[in-house]
């Protein structure tokens, strides 16, 4: 591999792994042309980490779950970085367990075991990685997707098909599935050595962010991980990590799948050291901290709840559960309790108004405590101007910032800005629904406000925009003209059916 636009030159791991791979590619295609054409296709799959609610009605399911696992791994040489050519289907843990005793990672890993790479890229991901390495899409050097024609294309940034390369992420799979992708990897310590560093005032944490993302250094010390928690406006940390071969003179490592809840541990402890392995899966364990409600950090609950159950797809399916039948609704409605509104977000902030957005949830919303994760788009090279593609030109116009007109932002559906800092905020539970309020209205102030402050929402969960502004917001005028070429029968609902609609 001379650039970044070419697939990588790869080692094979598994020769079966690569004949099945080919069997499905062939198979997927055949599948797809099989079903109902009066149906809106979607994947048929038993797990989610989306959490927009999805209406009734009939639909065409595809089986993709053969497009899962490491099918080739490239370790570089100095020069060209280590690369992996992965299922689309596979999800981080596996992804994580194939890659780590290779000595490697993906260059951001979600923070949920079961995500998927590919819903990663054609979502969002995000972890305490992206202050470096930003979103997983943007490792990514060639992808696979089956698109609404039926038809398996390999997007690059430098091809034909450069503009399904540049829209794809944060389009939810309204495009098309990503079958399989080469990304790139970095080289993994075996333990990761975290600084918990508290700070009294928004104001204060955000200088350090910005000293931190500038500099990848605190206090003399490199920095390879950030993120933080806020628990009030008075008490946040954020959590420093490094990779290190080195326990400190430490005895072991921390163990956060047990008895202690790591998110507790930041109140208490200013230094501590996790496998990479546990690091990377330090939120799964209490889906950051949900499993409190149900019950799990209880003291009484935890020794008897079973250590392999305590990660986020056991809760998930607690929630989908109560989603379904409404057991616990239905006994606080004969209690006289007020209905609930799901706030479960995720929005990027620009960092300059971080304390700006976060004092005022505070204020506004009874919800804590609140993520926050820095992030910034990585640095681009020339091989994203695609000069040598036909395609080139009309990628290039794809880049344009559908908020304010310029060409900024190179993934047009979630138009970040190069060299701008931000601030990933995430928040997760219920608020009560308020006499004379609509189910719904909470989520609308925050999304009102997020875009007042020059930010973005997420997708995972439910929007409230009108069409015109979500067109606006999320790149509609590069959207439309892709999804009229890979899907133009409309065989997958549009982005905004999927998002606002529930389809």
């Amino acid at each position: 591999m001379t650039d970044a636009g070419a697939s990588a030159p790869v080692r094979t791991v598994e020769t079966a792994a690569e004949r099945s791979h080919a069997r499905a590619l062939a198979e997927v295609e055949r599948a797809f042309r099989a079903l109902p054409t009066d149906r809106p296709v979607r994947l048929a799959k038993r797990t989610s980490n989306l959490f927009r609610a999805r209406s009734a009605g009939p639909t065409a399911g595809l089986d993709v779950s053969a497009f899962h696992g490491l099918l080739a791994l490239d370790p570089g040489d100095g020069e060209r970085p280590p690369t992996a050519r992965v299922g689309g289907m596979t999800t981080y843990e596996e992804l994580v367990d194939l890659l780590l005793p290779h000595g490697f990672v993906p260059l951001v890993v979600p923070q949920l075991r079961t995500i998927t790479i590919g819903g990663a890229v054609t979502g969002l991901g995000i972890e305490a990685a992206s202050f470096r390495n930003g979103l997983p899409h943007e490792s990514v050097l060639e992808m696979r997707i089956l698109t609404g024609t039926g038809e398996v294309v390999t997007p690059r940034p430098d091809n034909e098909h450069a503009r399904l390369f540049r829209t794809f992420p944060n389009s939810y799979g309204s495009l098309g599935y990503a079958l399989d992708l080469v990304i790139e990897l970095e080289r993994a310590e075996p333990y990761v050595a975290l600084r918990h560093v508290r700070f009294a005032s928004l104001e204060h944490l955000v200088e350090a962010v910005d000293t931190v993302m500038g500099e990848h250094v605190w206090e003399q010390e490199r920095v390879d991980f950030v993120d933080g928690v806020v628990f009030s406006a008075t008490e946040a940390y954020l959590t420093l990590g490094r990779w290190t071969d080195d326990l400190g003179g430490l005895p072991g490592p921390s163990d956060y799948t047990g008895q202690d809840v790591f998110y507790r541990s930041l109140q208490h402890r200013r230094t501590d050291v996790l496998t990479a392995h546990d690091y990377l899966w330090r939120w799964d364990t209490d889906w950051f901290w949900c499993s409190r409600a149900f019950g799990a950090q209880h003291p009484l609950v935890r020794r008897l709840w079973p250590k392999r159950l305590l990660r986020s797809d056991v809760y998930w399916r607690i929630v989908a559960f109560e989603q379904r039948h409404g057991v616990m609704a239905g006994l606080e409605r004969r209690r006289g309790l007020p209905p609930r509104e799901r706030v479960i977000q995720d929005v990027e902030i620009p960092l300059h108004r971080t304390a700006e957005f976060v004092e005022w949830f505070l204020r506004e919303v009874p919800i804590e405590p609140v993520w926050l994760c820095p992030v910034q788009l990585r640095p681009r090279d020339d091989a994203y101007d695609a000069d040598d593609a036909d395609d080139a030109a009309a990628a290039a116009d794809e880049t344009t910032d559908a908020t304010d007109g310029t060409t900024e932002a190179p993934w047009p559906l979630y138009p970040m800005r190069p060299g701008e800092r931000y601030v990933n905020v995430g928040f997760w539970s219920t608020v009560a629904v308020e006499p004379g309020a609509r189910e719904g209205d909470v989520n609308r102030r925050i999304e009102a406000r997020v875009t007042e402050l020059g930010g973005h929402k997420s997708l995972y969960s439910d929007a409230y925009y009108d069409e015109q502004t979500f067109a606006a917001l999320y790149g509609g005028a590069a959207y439309e003209p892709v999804k009229q070429r890979h899907d133009p029968r409309g065989r997958f609902p549009s982005l905004y059916e999927k998002a606002v609609r529930a389809r």
